[in-house]
């Protein structure tokens, strides 16, 4: 059977699931394999559940003719993605970056759906497989289709390219993000950049930030969209740009005040109004959807737990942006400021380098009380009476349990896995 009419039996389908958890009536389910399981074991459990078809890669879980057996399920599912974003032929808006590809992603899909329905990547499904995913939820009905592509290794955003042929670009910045499978900055840059060589090779179109000098450089040649702080030369101008803490930024024609905290978070409003003054969409409403829009999933959340105000980062963090949420914060026009910093992970050799080059920043360049959390930080404790670290979670736990908190403007910034969130029970 080949791609064509396996995209015949998709059509005929109410949606595709590769988990039977999650699996719908009338579905159809692709066993993809796993590092510790193998789904073809589900596939009949699937068909019991309601689905119409299950696609497998392994011959001895073959039920009957509701079952097609391919040669890789993963990769049928990549074809399969392609040849249905050929099939509808709609206008497709990628990006990727370091930092900030959800929140952008978010943004963009809030400004864009004013005027156009639009589907975007769900969560921050953007990769081998969530790409195809995202792609395959598009339908008839889609106008305009939001795809948020990650990468850890080179050649990554190179394939999601392929798979998605995006007709339009952003990329967020290029950060110390993932040093460990790029190998260094110069090859996040090199990784990232490969969305601008399919643009170029393709003459599309980028959505570039004149502020980031080099995504001028590694933009040139494209057809561009540009914004940037009082450049005469940008498709769109920005006149102001503040945060304390939330971001309010003035352009020519409108203002926004945001519910995004941190000055980080300004190119990615910015970011996404020059994508719906590209696309058309009245000012008024690009204003109203980015006023309207709301962090969640522990992205830049402001809370109140009891007398403290708290600022919760900790749904990741790398080198860069630790460093812009530790300035971004210290600036604030706050009293009582405290930082609860963890482990920044997937920075290999360079991890140590690079955590101590945050514990040097927070002492050279502020007074804030600040407690470290994690291994990696406490490999470069000091001794300083403004500045506590903490091996593991646990022993910061203890620490919080007998500590008290009262009219504090609070910090919470680390990587996924430190899941810091949990201090909240506590403060």
């Amino acid at each position: 059977m080949d791609i064509q009419d396996i995209h015949s039996l998709f059509l005929e389908c109410s949606s595709l699931s590769i988990d039977t958890r999650k699996i719908e009536k009338d579905s159809i389910f692709f066993a993809i394999k796993g590092d510790n399981f193998d789904a073809n074991t589900f596939a009949k459990e699937a068909l019991d559940l309601g689905a119409l078809f299950v696609i497998i890669d392994n011959e001895n879980y073959y039920i009957d003719n509701r079952t097609i057996l391919v040669q890789n399920s993963l990769e049928t599912l990549q074809e399969l993605a392609k040849f249905h974003r050929a099939y509808l032929g709609l206008p497709i808006v990628a990006l990727t970056g370091s930092n900030g590809k959800t929140t952008t992603k978010e943004l963009i899909n809030a400004v864009l759906s004013k005027k156009f329905i639009t589907k975007a990547t769900i969560g921050n499904l953007n990769n081998h497989i969530g790409v195809p995913l995202t792609l395959l939820s598009f339908t008839k009905e889609t106008e305009i289709g939001i795809v948020e592509m990650g990468a850890n290794h080179q050649k990554e955003i190179e394939f999601l390219c392929e798979i998605a042929q995006p007709d339009f670009g952003y990329i967020t910045n290029f950060g110390k993000a993932h040093l460990e499978g790029f190998g260094g900055v110069e090859g996040v840059i090199a990784g990232k950049s490969e969305m601008y060589h399919y643009l170029r090779a393709k003459e599309k179109m980028a959505f570039v930030n004149l502020e980031d000098p080099i995504q001028i450089e590694k933009s040139s040649g494209i057809k561009a969209f540009t914004f940037g702080i009082k450049r005469d030369n940008a498709d769109l101008d920005i006149i102001t740009v503040q945060a304390n803490p939330f971001v309010e930024i003035d352009f020519k024609e409108f203002s926004v005040k945001s519910h995004l905290i941190g000055l980080y978070n300004a190119n990615n409003i910015n970011a996404a109004a020059a994508i719906g003054r590209y696309f058309e969409v009245n000012d008024l409403d690009i204003k109203e959807a980015l006023e309207n829009y709301i962090p969640a999933n522990n992205r830049s959340q402001l809370m109140h737990k009891g007398s403290n105000e708290i600022i919760l980062d900790a749904y990741n963090a790398n080198p860069s942006s630790m460093a812009v949420a530790i300035t971004n914060f210290v600036q604030l026009d706050k009293e009582n400021k405290i930082m609860i910093l963890g482990d920044m992970f997937e920075l290999g050799a360079e991890s140590a380098q690079e955590h101590k080059a945050i514990v040097d920043s927070v002492l050279k360049e502020s007074n804030v009380r600040s407690y470290f959390v994690g291994k990696a930080f406490y490999e470069n404790k000091i001794s300083s009476s403004e500045i506590l670290f903490f091996e593991t979670f646990d022993f910061f736990k203890d620490f919080l349990q007998t500590a008290k908190f009262e009219n504090n403007t609070i910090l919470i910034k680390g990587s996924r896995g430190m899941a810091l969130e949990r201090a909240l029970d506590f403060l």
